[in-house]
């Protein structure tokens, strides 16, 4: 009996981990190949149904390539984190981890690292395996990885900053909302921000959200010279700085007010 109950028992533990991982493994392509293919029958659509030879500069296949090496990065940026942040203040659950001797927000984080870091190797490693048609050189590639990474952490700050708004109101929820939307518009995951008038650009340039996405992508297909590219590091940095500020100040607030009810 007692064997048959450890067949039994390791068998439903493939069968979940299996689960798992297909689930995983359809999240990452629904949320890759969907929007790409909606921007592929856009750009379509322009050139190939509408006639067009060129939109603000840049021809089918200069669109063609930003969306399938924009695909790279969209999976690096943002995350759900910010939401389970603000659950657990609302919640109560914070109360747990505030007596630990480790940062809470440092150790969501990290918990939450590692399965962006396997999809930035998996992205890193399809982009080397595309470059002869798409013409990325791998040395590009790895500096445009880590853009997108340090796009990550700023992304967490700021969003953790945001969700310190359930500390005063309870459906916080909306905000974070309200921000994902914002940034999927301004990161240039749903169309190149050089698409827009040079009048509007001080728009997107003045958050950190183009670093995420548009950012690696334009050093990616040598859009951006090196040295552009390390000037954008330098402002990365200094968003960073900028987070970790956010978050001091939000949080030192908000920790006074918070009472624990929902613990």
């Amino acid at each position: 009996m007692r064997l048959a109950w450890r067949i039994a028992t390791l068998k439903n533990g493939f069968q979940d981990a299996t689960a798992y991982r297909i689930e995983f493994l359809f999240e990452i392509l629904g949320a890759a190949f969907v929007p790409a293919a909606i921007q592929i029958t856009l750009w379509y659509a322009m050139f190939k149904v509408g006639g067009a030879t060129e939109v603000h500069g840049q021809t089918f296949l200069d669109l063609l390539n930003y969306t399938i090496t924009s695909v790279l990065f969209t999976q690096i940026r943002g995350g759900d984190l910010d939401f389970e942040v603000q659950e657990m203040i609302r919640s109560g659950q914070l109360s747990n981890y505030l007596l630990r001797p480790i940062g809470f927000l440092e150790f969501i984080y990290i918990r939450g690292l590692a399965p962006k870091l396997f999809i930035a190797s998996l992205c890193l490693g399809a982009g080397i395996l595309m470059s002869p048609w798409v013409q990325l050189s791998p040395g590009r590639l790895f500096g445009s990885m880590l853009l997108a990474l340090i796009g990550n952490i700023i992304h967490y700050q700021i969003s953790s900053a945001l969700a310190a708004t359930a500390f005063y109101w309870e459906e916080g929820y909306a905000i974070l909302m309200v921000k994902n939307m914002l940034v999927s518009f301004l990161s240039g995951e749903l169309v190149p921000l050089n698409l827009f008038p040079e009048s509007v650009h001080w728009v997107w340039k003045s958050f950190p959200f183009y670093l995420y996405v548009f950012g690696p992508t334009q050093y990616a297909l040598g859009k951006w010279t090196h040295t552009e590219f390390l000037i954008q590091l330098g402002f990365a940095c200094i968003w960073l700085v900028i987070g970790w500020t956010l978050i001091r100040l939000t949080w030192g607030l908000g920790l006074k007010k918070y009472l624990s009810l929902g613990g």
